[in-house]
């Protein structure tokens, strides 16, 4: 299986390429990893299972000739941008090189599905760019990909995993999760396409659930 990871660089990116390379369930998996610039991946430039590429996600040629000959896509930045540039160029290239399946990262609260303090402390920390990220998630929905939206929660570093998953229709539960937990959710979706397929998911640490500020 053929993954491209965009923002390739990312915190979750990388926990997300570690697990792949060094983990046994995913010895067929096959990362090309694209970022602005691939000289902050050059450490895995040499494996023969890695290809690294420099990708401009607000160029349409750009993300084109990175989705070619891919089986999945996962997008590990959030698109804030007002013109959604960036979802509409993954969007397209998918569908002109039959590319079905995409992991996008997104923000909690796009749906006020974040109840109490929390939700509204939440609203205000992302009100500049919630627009953009409500856009970006409805773009995928309509686009007749197999997509899923992962709203994150406030991150930490912490080793563990442990998180509890909320779908588009349900509360969120809770208010964090750490990096690690993030990660384990898109590679339960890249050993299970269908895991997720058409959804939004929401995770974080259930032990988090009416707190009124992120712990880290």
């Amino acid at each position: 299986m053929k993954l491209l990871i965009l923002a390739a660089n990312g915190q979750i990116a990388r926990i997300v390429e570690d697990r792949i390379l060094n983990e046994n369930e995913f010895k067929d998996v096959d990362l090309t990893l694209g970022l602005r610039n691939s000289s902050r991946l050059s450490n895995l430039a040499g494996n023969s299972r890695v290809k690294v590429i420099e990708t401009d996600l607000e160029n349409a040629e750009s993300v084109n000739k990175a989705v070619v000959g891919q089986d999945m896509v996962f997008v590990a930045v959030v698109d804030h941008d007002d013109d959604n540039k960036m979802t509409k160029n993954i969007i397209n290239a998918m569908k002109k090189n039959n590319v079905d399946r995409v992991i996008f990262t997104n923000v909690l609260g796009i749906y006020n599905e974040v109840p109490g303090e929390f939700g509204r402390w939440n609203q205000a920390q992302v009100s500049s760019s919630e627009q953009a990220a409500i856009e970006s998630d409805k773009l995928l929905s309509d686009s007749g990909l197999k997509y899923t939206t992962l709203r994150l929660p406030w991150l930490n570093d912490r080793d563990e995993i442990k998180y509890v998953v909320t779908t588009k229709d349900e509360q969120y539960n809770g208010v964090s999760g750490s990096r690690q937990s993030v990660a384990d959710v898109v590679l339960h979706i890249v050993k299970d396409s269908n895991y997720g397929a058409n959804d939004s998911l929401g995770m974080a640490d259930s032990d988090t659930q009416g707190l009124d500020r992120p712990v880290y």
